[in-house]
């Protein structure tokens, strides 16, 4: 005998605070233990297969690629987590492909007779083309499956980096570095659009901090091996053994990679991203999507002076051998691979318990950069090698947790047509930091009196550049509000329906 549906509530438009809060009630048992880092890891590393009714998994309320059925969801969720494995390395190239130059900054420079400034223009023309070609392929995988994307990305990666086995000069190293830079510009972006694609909103900030931590991994893995490969044969052949394992990881994707069909609403604020598009300049002007970005800045300009001087900082402002400097110029990586996983799983568990997102989120994220920021612009004041590198690892360090967080809030709040292009744009605004930190880094140090005093000045102008970033991101980061506003555009039995 059926039940006739009451017309008060059949047209009535949910806010986002009713919708969040008749998602948290419906889901709030499974999504919490499915929600925790110890679950997440052991579905990871194991193979579960637990019994869920019906009524379970009516309650959960998601429906996993493939279907609803729970052998379904479990192979699904299976399949998900080896796509955030092969992500994960596939980062980790990525971040060892930046970070070589690097390492190899003191014999590089000697072999081709290089300035600072003209070093520093070396380190910044790997960003040329990164920002328009992270846009570009953004809207390209709006259409296109990232799997394909991902492959032609790992191929050009590889071949890009051979070249440098020969004898070259200034001009053909910087060549490569354009090219690898254009190539690796939409990488981010697209494994995360990649990665959600198997995931649910509240679900994915585990497999973002995952896949962002393969750039951590890649520096802390790879400047150490590196550096042996320069020591004991030459900084050509850095470069020629990224090259081969970018082919590896090649084969394993077109082999492994796969693309999820995760379609459907799995949250509030999600309602109004995957039912409907928005104006791009509406998401454009976004205050919280702008806020994500000045943050992001903030942290990517820390970053890129890490990955193109922290070798020459380590031998020539701070008097190191090359053959101490690779665990040392890995600390930052170390350091940020405990942190992101930490923020990543302390942000989730708080959206689980109801912790609005503009707190789990944005005051947490940008935190973080402004810490960075504050320790950059201390160590010029610190005494001692030691403190020097304490510093300047935490303000490398602290402010990453924003790339997996920041992404996450974008991802949360656009919609899913758009997604990838929102994703790219905010990485090509982010790593533009990277066109302008190396050479300005370069050209400070080279009107210095000394390299110290250089490398001293440069970080005081990226810490109150972090500082700025961070506040920005405090303030205005708030996903509830722009969904709110967006909601208001839904249909109303759409809305409804959620």
């Amino acid at each position: 005998m059926g039940i006739a549906p009451n017309p008060k509530f059949a047209t009535r438009t949910l806010s986002v605070s009713e919708l969040a809060a008749n998602n948290f009630a419906c889901n709030g048992t499974q999504s919490y233990r499915r929600g925790t880092m110890w679950y997440q890891l052991l579905e990871l590393l194991m193979s579960i297969q637990p019994s869920r009714s019906p009524r379970a998994q009516s309650r959960r309320g998601h429906h996993w690629p493939g279907g609803a059925g729970t052998g379904t969801h479990t192979r699904a969720s299976q399949a998900g987590w080896l796509i955030v494995a092969l992500l994960f390395f596939f980062m980790l190239i990525n971040f060892a492909d930046k970070a070589v130059i690097g390492i190899a900054a003191v014999p590089l420079m000697t072999e081709l007779q290089l300035s600072p400034r003209q070093f520093g223009l070396l380190g910044s023309s790997f960003f040329l083309l990164f920002s328009l070609s992270a846009i570009v392929t953004g809207f390209i995988v709006n259409r296109v499956q990232t799997r394909w994307a991902l492959l032609v990305m790992g191929l050009a990666w590889a071949l890009t980096q051979f070249p440098m086995l020969g004898n070259v000069g200034l001009g053909t190293v910087m060549a490569s570095r354009i090219a690898l830079g254009a190539a690796e510009g939409p990488a981010y972006p697209v494994a995360l659009h990649s990665t959600y694609k198997w995931f649910p909103n509240e679900l994915r900030a585990l497999p973002t901090a995952i896949v962002a931590q393969g750039a951590g991994v890649g520096i802390m893995v790879a400047l150490p091996a590196l550096n042996w490969v320069i020591l004991h044969y030459s900084w050509h052949w850095a470069f020629g053994v990224l090259g081969v394992v970018g082919l590896v990881w090649s084969a394993a994707w077109l082999v492994f990679g796969r693309e999820g069909r995760l379609a459907a609403p799995t949250g509030a604020t999600e309602t109004v991203a995957i039912q409907q598009r928005v104006a791009y300049r509406q998401l454009l002007l976004s205050p919280t999507i702008i806020a994500c970005w000045c943050a992001s800045f903030g942290a990517q300009w820390g970053l890129s002076l890490a990955l193109s001087w922290q070798g020459a900082f380590l031998i020539k402002g701070l008097g190191l051998s090359q053959s101490s400097i690779g665990l040392l110029g890995a600390l930052p990586a170390g350091l940020s691979v405990v942190l992101v996983i930490g923020t990543g799983w302390g942000s989730q568990r708080l959206l689980v318990r109801g912790v609005p997102s503009r707190v789990a989120r944005g005051i947490l994220g940008g935190a973080c950069v402004a810490f960075g920021g504050a320790a950059m612009a201390l160590m010029p004041y610190a005494p001692g090698n030691a403190a020097k590198i304490a510093l300047t690892t935490l303000g490398v360090a602290v402010p990453s947790a924003i790339y997996v967080i920041g992404q996450t809030v974008v991802g949360e709040i656009t919609p899913v047509t758009q997604r990838g292009a929102l994703l790219a744009i905010g990485t090509a605004v982010s790593t533009s930091a990277g066109l302008l930190a190396p050479y300005v880094m370069g050209s400070v140090i080279e009107t210095a009196t000394t390299p110290l005093a250089g490398f001293s000045a440069g970080f005081m102008i990226c810490g109150i550049i972090m500082l700025v970033g961070g506040v920005i991101g405090m303030a205005l980061i708030r996903p509830e509000r722009e969904a709110n506003r967006w909601l208001r555009g839904v249909p109303e039995q759409v809305t409804g329906a959620a």
